[in-house]
């Protein structure tokens, strides 16, 4: 039995259904789970038995943040630009070429950057989106890549199998043939998937886009997932271009698309969704669809602002994402739960979003969307997922409301983060073996390598 007592905390955000916040707060971890969690006086014995103690003065205690859209791999393609100032489609284009140049190296090193700046932010759990595969062991090398950082991980085995020559958007060099997509797939869910308490990896399938592949392997991949027992993951309605193709295309919504196909249920998660109309909306809650909120994505590539005071209303499970890093270039969550919040008001008045429900989102809301009920609050008997924030600094200075500062103010960076009970974060520095050094350098030879 190993057991760490985080005590001294001035709040601690337990996430819990009655909105518990705890001052000068402690919380027991045992075995990577939390054992208890409460004032500091009713864990006061466990400063002489913990076999940790952690100090948090001055900070702020929540659940891990949970990522649930990203392309990692787009790391590598930060602020190139031609894409700059495209929409969706013509950006797209632009940075196919740089991705049809990816080797192994590649994939790993801006799995690794991605998922760092992730952990150094305050994020615990992370899915990735990677959608195409120069190399069979394409998936193996993120998943490694996630492994060196600590951070707990949901991969998905994605896919583009319409090309250009055929009226997609890809390059035909960057799409697979889907009877080798649905074999790999297969091979993915049986040599990875962990569908156990407390998982640290689990993998979903995720065809990239409606634009990008056949309706048929949709559908198969949908009844491959159920068969299985995994998650299912794509983008959908993300821009006017989006909703036009599919009208164009399919002769109905993307919201019709999905439930024909069989992609709409509780283990659905669809990327951005920011033109989903109010019958799309209900389609979402009435069958606990889900969606991955990507605010600042959105705003960088001129999408709109998703509804997503409409979706909470109806009951649509909702969790907030990155995004790729080639149409965000930041991989933050606090600052995607700050847009979140921003840009609601902005579309729907000031009540439209507190600053403790943008948390929400950014914490438990993407753990229950994933299907992760052993996640995502600091409640005993949850798995030890937490962020310890200091909230000492210039950014938090005046603030009167700690919790809310975290959002409200400028973000913040974490001084501890725990995944399952274990220390990825220490005093703001990467516990892994590789430092920030290490993983930039990586990363610089391979951009150098891309760029010629």
């Amino acid at each position: 039995m190993t057991t760490t007592l985080i005590c001294n905390a001035d709040v601690v955000a337990v996430m819990d259904d009655a909105g518990t916040e705890i001052e000068m707060g402690a919380i027991l971890i045992e075995n990577g789970v939390v054992r208890q969690v409460g004032p500091q006086a009713e864990l006061s014995e466990w400063h002489t038995e913990a076999d940790e103690i952690v100090r948090a003065d001055g900070c702020v205690v929540t659940p891990g943040l949970v990522n649930t859209h990203h392309h990692l791999f787009q790391t590598l393609t930060r602020a190139v630009p031609a894409g700059q100032d495209a929409l969706l489609f013509d950006w797209l284009k632009t940075l196919y070429p740089i991705w049809s140049r990816y080797r192994l190296d590649e994939i790993f090193h801006s799995a690794q950057l991605g998922l760092a700046e992730l952990a150094l932010s305050g994020c615990t759990m992370s899915t990735d989106h990677l959608y195409f595969h120069p190399h069979p062991d394409s998936l193996e090398h993120s998943i490694q890549a996630a492994q060196s950082i600590g951070i707990r991980f949901h991969p998905t085995r994605g896919s583009m199998s319409i090309g250009e020559s055929q009226g997609g958007l890809p390059p035909d060099s960057m799409v697979e043939n889907e009877a080798d997509i649905l074999k790999d797939c297969i091979d993915a869910i049986d040599r990875f998937h962990d569908p156990s308490d407390g998982a640290m990896l689990r993998v979903a399938l995720a065809p990239c886009s409606p634009f990008s592949v056949s309706q048929d392997l949709m559908r198969d991949t949908a009844l491959l997932a159920r068969d299985k027992g995994v998650m299912m993951h794509t983008h959908l309605a993300e821009n006017d271009q989006d909703i036009a193709y599919s009208l164009e295309k399919f002769g109905c919504r993307p919201g019709e698309y999905a439930e024909r196909l069989g992609w709409v249920g509780p283990d659905v998660w669809h990327a951005h969704c920011v033109k989903l109309d109010a019958d799309e909306i209900e389609l979402f809650a009435r069958t606990g669809t889900g969606v991955a909120h990507c605010p600042c994505s959105n705003c960088r590539l001129g999408s709109g602002i998703a509804p997503v005071r409409q979706m909470l209303s109806a009951g649509v499970p909702i969790g907030l994402g990155v995004d790729g890093s080639a149409s965000n270039d930041a991989g933050h969550l606090l600052l995607e739960a700050r847009q979140a919040m921003l840009l609601q008001r902005v579309a729907n008045g000031a009540d439209a979003m507190s600053a403790r429900a943008a948390l929400h989102l950014a914490t438990r809301g993407g753990a229950e969307m994933l299907g992760r009920s052993d996640c995502g609050t600091l409640e005993a008997g949850k798995r030890a997922d937490l962020t310890v924030w200091d909230t000492t600094g210039l950014q938090t200075a005046g603030a009167w409301d700690p919790i809310a500062a975290l959002v409200l103010c400028a973000p913040v960076s974490a001084r501890h983060v725990y995944v399952d009970g274990k220390a990825i974060v220490v005093d703001g520095h990467l516990n892994g073996d590789d430092d920030v050094n290490d993983i930039r350098n990586h990363a610089e030879a391979s951009l150098k390598w891309l760029m010629g």
